[in-house]
């Protein structure tokens, strides 16, 4: 809850605007139009309102900043720092409007300075700074972080071209650079006084510093990071935070004297390799290239962090041993694992602590999230790699890893395969640094994002190590900001909430369960139901436009948008796509639910497989879409180039939430919750933190289908040959045998065979074993859609009862249970809208 002294301008639809603070806004977007843009209003373009207005905006946001960080110093609160290399902001125009208050006096400012508010909007890139749920969560939790009061700062890298930009070319994923950068970025400030060297390569030297060995690293190259930072802000702009983000340049960035000989290309080399670390987010690491650049990123930015981290300890508390009492380190997932090496470099190489001292510091400071499972996930790096570019850092890798296998040789003498297991060192594969081990070893906390995954982390990744450091792995159950997910993308929902509930739901979402006494009134149904026709029409009116696909509002909205993967099981979506199909054909009279299929996602540049995949779902969309038998009854759609911004399109519009990956694999999942959150019913496996929404949700009111996570792992043991399974599956085998044969892609019948093939003999991810029970519950779907009332009533309990799994209850979690950090502390009331207007 928010301080009640404080409540700027959430004005309920018919309350009038205040003149006076309006005409400061309108006067403050005009200023910026001459004074920053350079353009006469007569001559502006909507980008130039669009960049007047964020800059109008960001101002009134600084003020916040400043005094919440000057506040927080004086107070000598401990400050959490997030690691991640991943911040899916998305656009934060309209976040942060929401989050200040200020969302209708600039849509009334604008508008009376003949601007839309919408169509300026629409000007903001989305910042593509992440690949799926691990980037979006890092952006949600930095938004609830501001909310709750609490010092954070966000470290990441500034990618100059993102992701990539997803083009669907005849059915083909295509990836061409996202120059979200083109037009500038009004929200971030460029701090060029804010340089930290980050060395690589060479050599490390030993010498004797009485009687102490001090190592001396010479590095063979130095890049520089230099700082952007981006406010961001909390819930009704109580607290602003800062999102710095790393840009890597080299401090030479022209060699004059190569180009005054006309060696124009050498001249510039030494700046093209800086740069070329924050080119990309996640470049193709199948070449020993990609590889090093992969890891030079992951050093560069957290290296620049723990300096400049460092220095504003330094300069509030003056002394480092007082470090872990003032300062938290999240590590979002294992690409921040350096983190460990190099805050020990730092507090024994640059700070000259003893070994022991330094160890202890550094494990009560930093805190680890695992994200996953999987083992291609959890990074290693070959030795020879580590050795050529952080020489420095393989050594401590070794010393920690002796007192680490020492520890382990205490807990289990002579037990070969357990140190094997918990090294940081792995022997068996051509010997590489597991990164998950040192990120487990070097934290005090090691958490999980689900029940069920911080349960099987326990009980398979870490199994030994958490056997050799009991109790470090806790769970914190992943959760979502409400303010972008609801109130920003569903407005319409939003204010038939706050009409139900009152306006304390904007402030605290255990309020959402005052419309559980509604979910079987025909009236408020009657309400619920055209906001969510509202929602599926502009869907509808968004894939006609994309595609030129007509869909019908009226059919049941199936969506499954996330990262293409084999574990996330698109391909059993659109297998039973393809079964539907077949039965449809078969009885076109029949009573069929009418159902658009919905897909979003990109594959990984190099995932061969996966690209595949989103081919086989353009290629069966051909086929179905234009097939005139089926009477229109089935829809397939692949929208391309999936973000932020279209997600807050998809989500509100979804009836049916596809969750459905194979049990035991995917961690929590943030998209399932967005999408019961919007009243869509969830059909999935029991996995990840679906397991916690049919908890919450009533198992009544979503749709369970296959096999358990330990029944996945038995039937791997007993092998990956499903054609057992589809000789006793008509439906499966005739879909199997459409695809392999060429059904859905007569110019080339061979295309899909090896789907086919690994659908028989190498079953993997349980898409074949769980194929008849996936289709069955979808079927139970279609009884369910059948009967309006009874739908409803369990979508309304969907909203009801999603309170719990908001990113502010995660965040609150982390600080009082991992960072020990207070929770929104008694603050002094900050300038109120009036004050920061002009």
């Amino acid at each position: 809850m928010q301080d009640s002294s404080f409540q700027p301008n959430f004005p309920a639809p018919n309350q009038p605007i205040d003149e006076l603070a309006l005409a400061e806004i309108k006067g403050a977007i005009l200023a910026k139009l001459r004074l920053a843009i350079g353009k006469d209003a007569g001559m502006a373009t909507k980008h130039d309102w669009y960049q007047a207005a964020a800059l109008a905006l960001r101002d009134r946001i600084v003020h916040r900043w400043l005094t919440a960080e000057k506040h927080s110093y004086d107070a000598g609160r401990k400050r959490v720092y997030y690691l991640s290399l991943e911040f899916l902001i998305g656009r934060l125009f309209s976040d942060a409007l929401n989050n200040m208050g200020l969302l209708k006096i600039f849509e009334v400012a604008l508008g009376d300075l003949g601007v839309s508010l919408p169509e300026l909007r629409k000007c903001e890139p989305d910042a593509a700074l992440g690949n799926g749920g691990l980037g979006r969560l890092a952006a949600c939790f930095m938004e609830s972080m501001a909310t709750l009061s609490i010092p954070a700062i966000g470290y990441g890298i500034r990618y100059d071209y993102g992701l990539f930009r997803q083009i669907i070319n005849q059915g083909w994923q295509q990836e061409y650079p996202d120059e979200w950068l083109g037009f500038g970025n009004p929200w971030e400030l460029q701090r060029p006084e804010v340089i930290y060297d980050i060395r690589f390569g060479g050599g490390v030297e030993h010498v004797d510093d009485k009687g102490r060995d001090r190592a001396i690293w010479h590095p063979s190259e130095t890049v520089q990071a230099m700082a952007y930072d981006t406010p961001i802000v909390g819930w009704r702009g109580q607290h602003v935070n800062a999102l710095r983000l790393w840009s890597a340049r080299s401090p030479d960035p022209l060699k004059l004297d190569a180009f005054n000989t006309g060696d124009y290309v050498s001249a510039s080399a030494e700046q093209s390799r800086a740069e070329a670390i924050c080119k990309f987010l996640y470049p193709n690491d199948e070449s020993p290239a990609g590889r090093e650049l992969r890891l030079r990123q992951e050093y560069f930015f957290v290296s620049a962090s723990l300096q400049d981290l460092i220095k504003r300890h330094l300069a509030s508390d003056g002394q480092l041993r007082s470090l872990s009492s003032k300062v938290a380190v999240q590590l979002n997932d294992t690409h921040p694992s350096l983190a460990v090496t190099e805050l020990m470099r730092i507090l024994i190489d640059d700070h000259n602590f003893r070994w022991d001292e330094a160890w202890k510091i550094t494990v009560a400071t930093l805190s680890y999230t695992n994200h996953t499972l999987l083992p291609e996930a959890l990074e290693t790096w070959p030795v020879e790699l580590f050795e050529r570019l952080l020489p420095r850092h393989l050594e401590i890798i070794y010393r920690i890893n002796v007192q680490h296998l020492a520890l382990a040789e205490a807990r289990a003498p002579g037990d070969i395969d357990f140190r094997a297991s918990v090294s940081l060192i792995d022997e068996r594969s051509g010997r590489r640094v597991r990164m998950g081990q040192l990120a487990f070893v070097g934290s005090h906390r090691i958490n999980g994002v689900s029940a069920m995954h911080s349960d099987l982390m326990r009980e398979t990744v870490f199994h030994d190590l958490n056997h050799l450091y009991p109790g470090r792995i806790t769970n914190k159950t992943n959760g979502i900001t409400f303010r972008r997910w609801l109130m920003l993308a569903n407005p319409k929902l939003t204010d038939l909430l706050r009409e139900t509930c009152g306006d304390a739901v904007l402030d605290d979402p255990t309020q959402l369960s005052l419309i559980e006494a509604r979910a079987s009134d025909v009236e408020f149904q009657k309400k619920f139901r055209a906001v969510k026709l509202h929602n599926k029409t502009a869907l509808a009116r968004l894939i006609g436009e994309r595609l030129g696909i007509k869909v019908d509002p009226n059919a049941l909205f199936d969506v499954q948008i996330k990262r293409i993967h084999e574990y996330k099981r698109q391909l059993l979506n659109v297998i039973e796509t393809v079964a539907l199909y077949q039965s449809i054909k078969d009885d076109p009279n029949g009573n069929w639910v009418p159902r658009v299929k919905i897909f979003a996602g990109k594959a990984a540049a190099s995932y061969r497989y996966a690209k595949l995949i989103i081919k086989l779902i353009n290629d069966v969309a051909e086929v179905v879409n234009n097939d005139p038998a089926i009477g229109g009854k089935l829809k397939v759609v692949f929208l391309p180039d999936y973000n932020v911004s279209l997600a807050e399109v998809i989500i509100p519009a979804a009836d049916l939430s596809e969750q459905i990956s194979t049990a035991g694999m995917e961690a929590s999942g943030t998209g399932n919750m967005k999408l019961s959150l919007n009243g869509a019913l969830t059909i999935g496996t029991l996995d990840g933190a679906n397991i916690e929404i049919r908890d919450h949700v009533g198992a009544e009111n979503i749709a369970i289908f296959g096999m358990e996570a330990g029944d996945v792992m038995i039937r791997r043991k007993q092998g990956l040959d499903a054609s057992d399974v589809i000789r006793n599956s008509p439906k499966l085998q005739r879909a199997i045998n459409a695809i392999g044969t060429g059904e859905f892609s007569p110019g080339d019948p061979g295309r899909f065979e090896s789907i086919a093939h690994a659908l028989r003999y190498l079953d993997h991810y349980m898409v074949s074993a769980d194929f008849d029970s996936y289709y069955d519950a979808q079927r139970s779907v279609d009884a369910r859609w059948q009967v309006a009332p009874a739908w409803t009533r369990a979508s309304i309990l969907n909203v009801a009862r999603m309170a719990w799994f908001s990113s502010d209850r995660t965040i609150r979690e982390y600080a009082e249970e991992i960072w020990n950090v207070p929770v929104n502390p008694t603050t002094p009331l900050l300038p109120t809208l009036r004050d920061v207007a002009g």
